[in-house]
Formats: structure tokens, sequence, C-alpha cells
């Protein structure tokens, strides 16, 4: 019997084989067992009692979009046409954490997380969360929790940057950070080729495509934040790579957290100034 059978054996908390209860690094993948290691498993094992990364999402978009109505019910009696249906008043998005070249004037850095989870009408968001519905399972799947998570955010900070060089003054949305996705996407077809590659490209390409020329039919619509979205989540995915390249390390759920708490901690700033 050997040495590793005796002293037992436990699965590797990023890809599930089997190696020693002593290791400190996995054999398969390279995972260390860092102190952190549990708080970054953790924070995947909270996401997916919740049905995923996808269901969190969307609910925590929802769940803004009903508070910034609730917060101005007057804005609600505005006339303002199809694509105003049922839109928050500007002062209810502004407390919340609404971002533009004005915010960021003020100092309110943070807003650029805060802004990705609120919409300024129903089809605003109705679009937004049907796209990151047909997309968001993929990107999860391919690039884990914590990754899809990141490109998630850091595609609507970039987003949300690219507008501000063109002096848009308030803008919100998730629209950035779903044209990372597709970014992201079109990154990981690219770059595993193939039948399957060449598929998934031509595919997720006629979707971007369809998206990019959406924007610009209809007004009202940041397609500067499109743009940077979607290089900022092709960019993040060749930075962070993919499942069958490289499993998510603890650093990957680490930063995944951070990312979270700053949006978090983001909300809060944004209610106390405006309080």
């Amino acid at each position: 019997m050997s040495a590793e059978a005796k002293s037992g054996a436990r699965l590797c908390p990023n890809c599930k084989r089997l190696i020693s209860v002593n290791a400190k690094e996995c054999i398969h993948c390279g995972w260390k067992n860092y102190g952190l290691s549990g708080l970054g498993t953790g924070f995947e094992k909270i996401i997916r009692s919740l049905g995923g990364l996808v269901p969190v999402l969307i609910g925590a978009c929802v769940f803004l979009y009903i508070v910034a109505l609730l917060m101005d019910l007057s804005a609600l009696a505005s006339p303002r046409g199809l694509f105003g249906l049922f839109s928050p008043g500007g002062e209810a998005l502004y407390r919340l954490g609404m971002t533009g070249t004005y915010p960021l004037a003020q100092g309110q850095w943070w807003t650029l997380f805060t802004a990705i989870y609120l919409h300024g009408g129903l089809l605003h968001i109705l679009f937004n969360m049907i796209w990151l519905r047909n997309i968001g399972y993929a990107v999860e799947e391919l690039f884990g929790t914590s990754r899809a998570f990141i490109i998630f955010t850091i595609a609507g900070v970039a987003g949300f940057l690219a507008s501000d060089l063109l002096r848009v003054a308030f803008t919100v949305g998730a629209s950035g950070s779903i044209f990372g996705l597709l970014g992201a996407l079109i990154y990981y077809a690219r770059h595993r080729g193939g039948a399957f590659g060449e598929a998934l490209f031509r595919q997720v390409g006629s979707w971007a495509l369809m998206a990019f020329v959406f924007g610009f039919l209809f007004p009202g619509v940041n397609n500067w934040a499109h743009a940077g979205g979607f290089a900022g989540g092709y960019l993040s995915a060749l930075l962070l790579g993919y499942q069958e390249i490289r499993g998510e390390r603890t650093g990957h759920r680490i930063a995944a957290i951070v990312l979270a708490l700053i949006t978090l901690a983001g909300f809060v700033l944004s209610l106390t100034r405006a309080a």
C-alpha cells in the first residue's frame, strides 16, 4: 500500500481529483493549499447554493431595479415613451450609484461597479437580463464561477470608462458587462479552435454583431460602453484563461470576492453620501 493511501486521500477543491490529505499542492492541477483557499471555495459554494452565478446576477439587477422604482414612485407618472416605460427617477438612480462623467468627476469611482446593476427602464433591464441568461451560463461553465464574475465586473467597468472618455454625463446598465461575456466567448472560440471552436465563433460572432447593430438602431443606447465592455471581456478572458487549459485557482476566487465586496461597499457609499 502506498504512503498516500496510508495517510488518506481527499478531493482537490479545484479539479476534484484525489490527492493526499497532507498535500500542500495538487499534483494534477497545481492548486495550492493556502489559508485563504477555504474562503474562496466558500464563495463559490454560496453562489452555487443560490442556483449559480447567472441567477444571482439577475436577482441583484431585478432587486435594485425594484428598489429604484420604489424610491421615487412619482417618476412612474412621467410619460417617457416606450423606452422610458417604468423608468426609475434619475435622483433614485444617482443615490444608488449611477455612474458617468459627473459622478466620476465628484470622486465617486465606485459607481463604475454599482452602475452595472442599475437599469433605466423596463425594456432596458428586460433586454439585458435575456442576454445575460442566454450567454451567462456558457461563460460560467467554460471559465468557472469566479472567473466569469471577474470578467462580468471588469467588462462593466471598462465599458463605463470608455463612455467616460466620450463625456457621457450619466449612465447605468449591465450591457457593457454582457458585451464582455460575448468578448470572452469570442476569445475562447478563437483560442480553442477546432470544429467546436469555429462553430462557436460563428454563432457568438453573429450574436455580437446583432447586438452591436441593435444598439445603433435605438436612441439613448451607450454604444461606447458596449465596445469598451467587449474589449474588457476579451482581454480579461485572455489574461485569466479558461477551464480546459487552467482550472480556477485560489487567486481567482479571492479576486472575485474582492470585486464583490467593492461593489457592495460602493452601494453603501452611494447611499450614505446621498443621505
